[in-house]
């Protein structure tokens, strides 16, 4: 048994509503029930996350590696190229039984050759892999696909296995924990502003939604080659066309990989807390705008202290309702959370089937302002899913700061009398 961390619990939302990671791959040949439910089991076996439920115990929510059920397939006819994304909205509200698990589950959107679709995408299915974010990240959902994929194909595969910390003790250096009354202290001052802060209302719900496109590849070709020459990252470039388009707060969160910081977390690890740097757009053309970005970026994660912020932020706990609470009432400084998972470190082909399309994980917030975009390559081409609620921000206007975005690349990246095409894809509404 392990208490949450306060990543983990805010991403749990303390248990108030769901919070579905939701990650789907489309593959092209014969997938077997048989052989996806046996590679279900052997990534369930490896990864202790997988085999818990969370309990709570004196207020404060517990993993518990005990007895739980194994991850289930529901199988769903595939009736349209489009279908995943009706299906992904039904996954962001379907609750996990978190008492009793297991806290993973997979829908497989199936074809059969000649079903009705044509010769030419008969034998495409969906694997979407669906997780609580309380125990899921972007590198972890792509992790367990990866795992997912390879059994699929070759059974026989070893993945290994590893042994879950039980407290953060076996992860924060002894050095650090006599520096524990400074996570006292900034307790106290967290705690005393959250009692004096006023929380209003909890923030109307609406609909959640996700608009998705791509770039093509010759134009992330060109957008990365154009970054490369003005010595800015794709991130940067992206950041900023999108602050641009919305013109409102001009503030920006992104999520950091905790695996750069933190050596016992590995790779194949699964973990949920990830730090946040929150950045600002300043003046200057768009490139300039790039660089100073890029700047603050790299100062403000070379900043980050992630082992004391684990240890530190331990002493939150008696806060988190109050923290979930302000975060479902306040709509913050930002404009939006940006997660760039850059190129998926996920093979094309296998030897039973190929991958045809990899579509950004998603995850639809609770929170007051839920607009969160993610961005992912694979197959040398970029695709995007700006995911919010209808609540918070009207479908309509998404749309709007989605096409001026477009537009502000399009413009950004255009070398002489060439421009990149923007190729606009499975649009959810």
């Amino acid at each position: 048994m392990r208490k949450l961390i306060l990543g983990e619990r805010i991403m749990y939302a303390d248990g108030v509503e769901p919070v579905n990671c939701v990650f789907t791959v489309s593959l092209r040949g014969a997938l077997s029930r048989e052989r996806l439910v046996l590679a279900l089991l052997m990534v369930q076996q490896k990864h202790p996350l997988l085999q818990a439920r969370i309990l709570r115990r004196r207020g404060r929510p517990y993993f518990e590696v005990d007895g739980v059920p194994e991850i289930g397939v529901r199988e769903v006819d595939r009736s349209s190229d489009t279908q995943w994304l009706e299906v992904t909205d039904e996954e962001w509200e379907r609750p996990f039984d978190m008492e009793y698990g297991p806290l993973a589950r997979v829908v497989w959107i199936r074809s059969e050759m000649g079903a009705g679709l044509g010769s030419g995408s008969a034998s495409v299915s969906e694997l979407m892999l669906v997780c609580p974010h309380c125990i899921c990240d972007g590198g972890t959902g792509v992790t367990l696909m990866r795992e997912i994929l390879l059994l699929l194909d070759r059974p026989e595969e070893e993945i290994g296995s590893y042994v879950a910390f039980r407290s953060l003790k076996e992860i924060v250096p002894p050095g650090l924990w006599s520096q524990r009354w400074k996570g006292y202290l900034k307790s106290w001052f967290v705690r005393l502003f959250f009692l004096l802060k006023p929380i209003g209302p909890k923030g109307g719900r609406g609909k959640n939604f996700a608009i998705r496109w791509r770039l093509d590849e010759s134009s992330s070709s060109a957008l990365i080659d154009r970054c490369k020459s003005e010595g800015v990252t794709v991130h940067a470039a992206l950041c900023v066309a999108f602050l641009e388009a919305y013109h409102a707060k001009n503030k920006v969160i992104c999520p950091v990989d905790i695996r750069r910081y933190v050596r016992e977390i590995r790779k194949d690890m699964m973990f949920a807390f990830a730090p946040i740097v929150e950045m600002g757009m300043k003046e200057g053309t768009f490139w300039e705008r790039c660089r100073l970005l890029k700047e603050e970026l790299t100062e403000k994660m070379a900043a980050i202290k992630a082992y004391e912020l684990l240890l530190h932020s331990e002493y939150y706990h008696p806060a988190a309702k109050r923290l979930v609470k302000w975060l479902c009432a306040d709509a913050g400084t930002h404009d939006f959370t940006f997660s760039n998972m850059g190129r998926l470190d996920l093979p094309e082909r296998y030897d039973t089937f190929s991958v045809e399309a990899v579509y950004s994980p998603t995850v639809a917030f609770p929170w007051k302002n839920p607009t969160t975009i993610v961005v992912s390559s694979f197959g040398g081409r970029m695709d995007f899913a700006y995911v919010s609620n209808s609540g918070y921000v009207r479908y309509t206007e998404a749309m709007d700061i989605k096409e001026r975005s477009v537009e502000i690349l399009r413009e950004a990246i255009a070398v002489a009398s060439q421009s990149p095409t923007v190729v606009v894809r499975f649009d959810s509404r």
